[in-house]
């Protein structure tokens, strides 16, 4: 066994030093970017929604959140550091061109709907800060995006960039949180152990998860791991593992306190989020081939065409755009699933068996609330 595990990895995994916290925290990163993409415009306004709409009686998403994300997180790492191949290569390699093909397009399509809604928040935020339309500043950021996109060292440079703005949201919301006075320990406490979705909660639930759990975020993050040149050895000293827990704990974090400030600054006023005024309000208290960077460019334009079409609130496509993105998750996830339960994947390793039945029950319950909830929305 143990030759056919060294012969398949290229190493013994018992001999894999653990690393101390210092050389950990030089080998996380994508993790933390995959934070920075999952916290944006989308994620906060759907986590503002769910607070000024509910209160605290939809804190206990965090629970299938924190189950969800980590389970999809370490299941993309795994398959793509013992197959060598980022998960769609691997989806190729193991169900064909045609699967392929099939999964690709829905992600496409799932990162397009996002893009919507990070163009469009983003130029509701400029327009909160200076007043511009919201047009022109969605405009605006799209030039300093393309601006860094086409610069050298374009990952590191992200990297810190992301840091920075990850620990000014901290910051700026725990701020707001305490001096909004904090929640109400009761109602806090009840949101986490009473499960269930009030009336008309259960789309707005479905977008908050899709964008906070989503396959997509694991299966990038595997695109991320090659450009921070992650090895299998990274697999079992510690590295991977504590990145997926700096995503989640970082997502939580930052989007648990805009639920909360949420449901103590809106929600005692019935105020709902439909404009970025309402946004504002929350805050009174206080990558290298040519070919693959011009095709994100065209989906950029495609995206600004769409947005800029849209004659609605920006909030509103936000929050239409991020429930657009549950596509991803039922159809990745099933090839992500049947691959974690392969044996010809695992490299002669003991099966994970934790992590096969976690991603297998985290893809049931997801997909079943993405068909409920566009079942009772169309039919």
């Amino acid at each position: 066994m143990e030759t056919t595990i060294n012969k398949q990895l290229g190493f013994d995994p018992v001999t894999v030093k653990r690393l101390t916290a210092l050389e950990i925290l030089k080998r996380i990163g994508p993790g933390i970017i995959l934070a920075g993409v999952v916290v944006g415009p989308g994620a906060i306004t759907t986590a503002a929604m769910l607070g000024s709409s509910y209160g605290y009686r939809m804190l206990w998403l965090f629970i299938p959140i924190f189950i969800m994300s980590i389970t999809f997180m370490l299941t993309c790492y795994r398959l793509a550091m013992l197959t060598g191949m980022p998960l769609l290569h691997g989806i190729r390699h193991y169900y064909g061109k045609g699967a392929a093909a099939f999964v690709g397009i829905c992600l496409f399509f799932s990162c397009l709907f996002f893009t919507f809604g990070n163009i469009s928040g983003s130029g509701a935020g400029m327009n909160l800060l200076f007043g511009v339309d919201w047009k022109v500043g969605a405009l605006i950021m799209l030039a300093l995006l393309l601006g860094l996109y086409f610069s050298k060292d374009t990952y590191s440079k992200i990297e810190k960039g992301v840091m920075v703005c990850i620990l000014g949201m901290i910051v700026a919301f725990y701020a707001t949180l305490y001096a909004s006075g904090g929640p109400d320990p009761q109602g806090f406490f009840q949101g986490i152990i009473h499960w269930g979705f009030p009336k008309g909660s259960v789309l707005s639930s479905l977008a908050f998860l899709s964008t906070h759990a989503s396959i997509t975020a694991g299966i990038y993050g595997t695109y991320l791991g090659a450009e921070k040149k992650w090895k299998k050895q990274d697999l079992f000293n510690g590295t991977m593992l504590s990145d997926a827990c700096a995503h989640v704990l970082t997502v939580i974090l930052i989007s648990g306190a805009i639920v909360t400030v949420g449901a103590i600054v809106l929600h005692p006023r019935g105020l709902q989020i439909s404009s970025p005024v309402q946004m504002a309000g929350m805050l009174e208290p206080v990558l290298e081939s040519k070919r693959v960077r011009w095709s994100c460019v065209a989906c950029l334009l495609l995206g600004v065409a769409v947005c800029f079409a849209y004659s609605g609130s920006p909030t509103q496509l936000i929050f239409l755009a991020n429930l657009a993105t549950s596509i991803g998750t039922p159809t990745a996830g099933l090839f992500v699933t049947l691959m974690i339960w392969r044996k010809d994947v695992q490299a002669g390793l003991k099966p994970p068996r934790l992590l096969q039945i976690a991603m297998t029950v985290c893809y049931l319950f997801t997909t079943a609330l993405t068909v409920y909830s566009f079942g009772s929305k169309f039919m």
